[in-house]
């Protein structure tokens, strides 16, 4: 065992060696990625003003988080996401120190430190149905000591300690059905009364003991006509509710245990009223509002129940609830739109003519109507009260308002995106240079020194942040420009409530944003849906007058029968070119690889009714259409009846009128999968526009394999239906996952495959001519990705050298759903770590570089793997050939090498999308994970082997050449004279030289010169073959000179040479240096 351990880690050792990592240095944060951190929109909020310090406000939201913001700057102080399936139902403080959210329909309930956000405990609460949910904290549990937090949630009340967070007791209702609408606490806060409904026509009131349960009294009362909708509670004994008509008003009094009913029509408050009123919400003592279609009406209530309209006012309007300023004053905020601007006024419950606060704030208009506003108070430097509003804008962006002004925004919008697509930023116009030039030389020098600095591991902390700054500084990836590697780019993101924002690639800030009009709640369209963003008109460089622009479909409704919109947005500008309501369905958008000659792409609509509608409704469309008609399929999946569809088109329309964009559909296939024993949970197929480089695979043989390419195939899974909960919900025995391989134009199942004992839920991803998916297996107790790879055998044929020259062969023929396809698989499965929330791979401009796997994991992070790990030729011990190839060897699990996770130490919270966009460069691909959170990076699945990285230090490779040069020619001196001082070791100069003057030659300037010249020439000579050294010395000047190879001069000679006249006793020293004369008392010129 130990042994098979050791092995194993060296194994995971040496992959971590050889394959790419994505880890970065400290200053390389937020060169190529960027994070933006988000929580939804607002659905409770609560401020923490009251001690001193940090004024926070904490807030839960629709994507189930809940967060403690910054009131200053509106921060992340601390935020939890609690997940899908654990929507949060209210929030409230305990204790003035503890957070309490109540979340899961009324089943957990927690507490949270509110400085720093660690959970304290956590209770589960149990009961005999589902019911609606309230959380009461009582107001004396708000200061420093123990009491109880109320909850109904299950169909039982819960009285939780809050601070172990023990059920203190419990009390389940007789009645099933019973839905509490408040609980109330008495002012001897020993008791608390229970009110709410029994179906819709009976009112319920317990009274009960607060300290251990006790039901004290029980009184209910039935009325004709029944409840619905909000209830508005007005005092501690009264409340007041619609009929099931929501034309009548009914008070209900229940002082004492006492039930008693008042009616009030609304006719007879508003004039002119019809339709059905709807009460907005709100905890106000003595006053509430109701919302007609002309009008919001808001009412006051005597304490003998009677009714008085106390104003109105014409614009959608929304209130807070009430803000305790003193011990008997009371305020609420009332917001309404008015001239386009936000109307702000706080008023007193009890003094509707007197206004705390009154002001006009100007906002962008496509931020929408206020859906909700929170206020609070603060006490200015002058004693009196100020307040502030938090309000939730319609399009879930969050703002605070104070003194008139927008302290600040949070556009958490961004939180919850249902479509993603891309545009191309506007080319380089005239005049304009990409490139940015330094403002001096020393700044670049600095720079650049920095940098060498950082590159040799010598920077400071101080160095770091100053090169960090200096490179987003000086970085060009934020202009507004499209670059020439095609890094920069627009993602054009819909967001769920009907905005669509432009976000630069760059930086991530938002280039522009649109509210669109089509999906906004309308008396026509009540409730507008978005579907989907697609491309609409890419323009090329010889139509670049034509803005890119984007098409967003949506639909009056949630269902697949309601009306569809249409949306056309310009995605430079921002501007919506055209929008219209469909007269048909929108069941599904197919986009078809069409354009005209705007390059306007075809879309196909199916409603539903199965009939097909063509857009653009344009005649140029139509004809291109027609010449594919017989060409175009698609299928249809229809999971609760296990039937999956194949569709082809027919001739137009049968109607009364005649639509020639409008065409009738036929049922090619079906494939039903029996229910008793299968159940469909996943569908995927590839990407239409994926690009794939090479059909042929050639493999460790020499040998050659062909990929079977098709878009026309579907992968499916499908499990046991008693294995189609959650894990764990069946035996290993019950429960079974099969997959199949389908085309889609005949129906043809290619491969079918069963994993016993396994079941979902599965996540899966198919590119090229592979499937890679994910699922868990029961009997291992562990997680499981299984790779499937299909191969096509008609092309094996084509291995024939002289079949290839002659072309004898079919590899330019087309892959044909029509005919029968000769197809192989290999497949394998490898142990899994994690569960995984999303799966992609990484695409590139021309499908050269080798692919990588992004698996978003439970913990929200994104992992990059390898397609080798994938490889199912993998052995246990692979032969040469096969290592270098670059096949792996086996291993039963999938190693996690923690440099492989793209987004680093970050988290992308909710995680729920993963989209890869191709580069203009090759070895690049851009990835945008999208949850509640949003993360951006570029990776570089094979390295950057086309180009240099950003962070490429041109100033140490400069150094690195100088030093060079130098180096080359200190070699070089060097190396002379090594070689002048070998010569010397091997040829010793003689000791004595004499040297005969010539008659009647006198020591002028040009003798001396050439007497020198002999001198040297002998010192640095050897006797040639046959003579020795005195020959040479006996030797005649002329021939002596002309039998010599004369050497670099030494430094005697080049004083010679630059003198015109030299001492004879000069001379001497000279030539006694180089041992060519005797002694000072002997006379050379002189013969003896």
């Amino acid at each position: 065992m130990a042994m098979a351990i050791r092995s194993f880690l060296i194994c995971l050792f040496i992959l971590s060696l050889t394959v790419p990592t994505f880890s970065l240095h400290e200053d390389q944060v937020g060169l190529m990625d960027w994070h933006q951190k988000y929580i939804g929109k607002v659905k409770h909020a609560v401020f923490q003003t009251q001690k001193t310090g940090r004024k926070r406000v904490l807030v839960s939201t629709e994507e189930n988080v809940i967060a403690s913001l910054d009131l200053r700057h509106g921060e992340i102080f601390w935020r939890h996401v609690l997940g899908a399936n654990d929507a949060i139902d209210g929030i409230d403080t305990a204790m003035t120190k503890y957070a309490i959210t109540l979340s899961s329909g009324g089943s957990i309930l927690r507490a949270w430190n509110l400085p720093d956000g660690q959970m304290v405990w956590e209770c589960f609460l149990q009961g005999p149905s589902d019911s609606k949910s309230l959380l009461f904290v009582p107001t004396s549990s708000k200061v420093d000591k123990d009491n109880t937090i109320l909850v109904f949630g299950k169909g039982s009340l819960h009285a939780v300690s809050s601070i172990h967070g023990e059920i203190v007791w419990k009390i389940d209702f007789p009645s099933e059905s019973f839905e509490v609408q408040e609980v109330i606490q008495h002012h001897d806060g020993n008791t608390i009364y229970v009110v709410g409904f029994v179906g819709s026509s009976q009112f319920d009131v317990y009274q009960i003991n607060a300290k251990n349960g006790e039901l004290l009294k029980h009184n209910s009362a039935a009325i004709d006509g029944g409840f619905s909708g909000e209830v508005s509670l007005v005092s501690t004994a009264k409340l007041v509710v619609l009929d099931a008509a929501r034309s009548t008003l009914l008070t209900i009094s229940f002082q004492r245990g006492e039930i008693s009913f008042q009616k009030t029509y609304i006719s007879d408050l508003v004039e002119d009223f019809s339709g059905m009123a709807v009460i907005l919400p709100s905890k106000l003592t003595g006053l509430f509002a109701v919302k007609t279609s002309t009008a919001t009406a808001f009412i006051s209530v005597s304490s003998e129940g009677k009714l008085e309209v106390v104003d109105k006012i014409m614009h959608p309007t929304f209130i807070s609830n009430a803000l305790s300023i003193s011990e008997d004053q009371q305020a609420f905020a009332l917001v309404w739109h008015g001239d386009n601007d936000i109307h702000l006024n706080v008023k007193q419950v009890h003094d509707w003519n007197s206004d705390l606060l009154k002001e006009r704030i100007k906002l962008d208009q496509q931020r929408g109507l206020v859906h909700k506003v929170f206020i609070n108070n603060y006490v200015r430097t002058d004693k009196s009260h100020g307040f502030r509003a938090l309000i939730v804008m319609e399009d879930h962006s969050l703002l605070l308002l104070q003194q008139g002004k927008v302290v600040w925004s949070r556009e958490d919008g961004l939180a919850s995106i249902i479509g993603v697509a891309t545009s191309e930023l506007p080319v380089e116009k005239e005049g304009v240079s990409v490139a940015k030039v330094e403002l001096n030389l020393f700044e670049w020098l600095k720079g650049h020194m920095l940098k060498v600095k950082g590159s040799l591991m010598l920077a400071s902390a101080e160095d770091v942040a100053a090169i960090q700054g200096m490179r987003l500084k000086s970085s060009e990836k934020s202009k507004m420009i499209r670059d020439h590697n095609g890094f920069r780019k627009l993602l054009i993101v819909l967001t769920k409530s009907g905005k669509l924002f432009a976000l630069h690639t760059g930086d991530g800030q938002i280039v522009w944003s649109l509210l669109l009009n089509s999906l906004r709640q309308t008396e026509a369209c009540e409730n507008p849906t978005g579907i989907n963003v697609f491309q609409w008109q890419v323009p090329h460089h010889h139509a670049m007058d034509e803005n890119p622009s984007v098409l967003v479909v949506g639909r009056c409704g949630t269902g697949t029968d309601a009306l569809g919109i249409f949306s056309y947005i310009d995605t430079y500008t921002g501007k919506e070119l055209k929008s219209f309501g469909l007269d048909h369905s929108v069941a599904q958008v197919i986009p078809l690889p069409l354009t005209d000659s705007t390059e306007q792409l075809l879309h196909l609509l199916i409603d539903a009714n199965g009939q097909a509608h063509l857009y653009p409704r344009a005649p140029e469309a139509v004809s291109i259409f027609q010449r594919e008609l017989s060409n175009i399929y698609w299928y249809s999946v229809e999971a609760d009846k296990g039937l999956i569809k194949g569709h082809g088109l027919k001739s137009n329309c049968a109607g009364e009128v005649a639509d020639n964009y409008c065409f009738g559909t036929r049922e090619v296939w079906s494939i039903v999968f029996p229910s008793e024993s299968e159940k469909i949970i996943s569908t995927v197929t590839r990407k239409s526009n994926e690009v794939v480089h090479t059909q042929a695979k050639v493999i460790a043989d020499q040998d050659v394999m062909y990929k079977y390419i098709s878009k026309n195939l579907l992968f499916v899974a499908t499990v046991s239906p008693k294995a189609s909960g959650d894990i764990g919900s069946a035996t290993p025995g019950e429960s079974q996952l099969v997959v199949y391989v389908i085309d889609t134009v005949t129906g043809r199942i290619l491969h079918r495959m069963t994993h016993h004992g396994s079941q979902g839920p599965v996540h899966a991803v198919f590119s090229e001519n592979w499937i890679v998916y994910h699922y868990f297996n029961l009997r291992a107790h562990r997680y499981e990705m299984t790779v499937i790879e299909i191969y096509d055998q008609s092309r094996a044929d084509n291995k024939d050298v002289l079949k290839l020259v002659l072309g004898k062969h079919n590899l330019s023929s087309p892959v044909s759903s029509y005919s029968r396809p000769e197809v192989t698989t290999k497949s394998q499965s490898y142990y899994f770590t994690h569960s995984i929330k999303a799966i992609a791979v990484t695409s590139t401009a021309k499908g050269i570089t080798s692919r990588h796997l992004l698996i978003g994991t439970i913990g929200d992070q994104v992992l990059a793997m390898d397609k080798r790990f994938f490889d199912p030729r993998r052995s246990v011990n692979p032969t040469q050939s096969e290592k270098e190839e670059g096949i792996l060897p086996l291993t039963d699990s999938l190693p996690i090498i923690p440099q492989s996770y793209v987004t680093h130490s970050l988290k992308v919270e909710g995680l729920r999308g993963i989209v890869t966009v191709p580069a203009k460069l090759e070895s690049n691909t851009l990835v945008f994970t999208y949850g509640v959170d949003l993360f951006f990076t570029r990776l570089a699945p094979s390295r950057t082997y086309d180009s240099l990285t950003e962070d490429f230090s041109y100033a140490l490779l400069l150094i690195t050449i100088v030093a060079l040069v130098v180096a080359i020619f200190v070699t070089w001196v060097l190396s002379e004279k090594k070689d002048l001082s070998d010569k010397w070791s091997k040829a010793s100069p003689p000791k004595v030289c004499k040297i005969y003057l010539l008659p009647r030659m006198k020591m002028t300037d040009t003798v001396t010169v050439i007497w020198l010249i002999f001198l040297e020439s002998l010192s640095h000579s050897s006797p040639s073959q046959g003579q020795s050294r005195e020959h040479l010395c006996a030797a005649s000047l002329p021939e002596a000179i002309s039998s010599m190879t004369l050497f670099p001069l030494s430094p005697i000679i080049e004083n010679s040479l630059t003198t015109t006249s030299m001492p004879q006793k000069k001379h001497r020293r000279s030539l006694a240096q180089h041992n060519f004369l005797p002694e000072e008392n002997t006379n050379p010129w002189v013969s003896p």
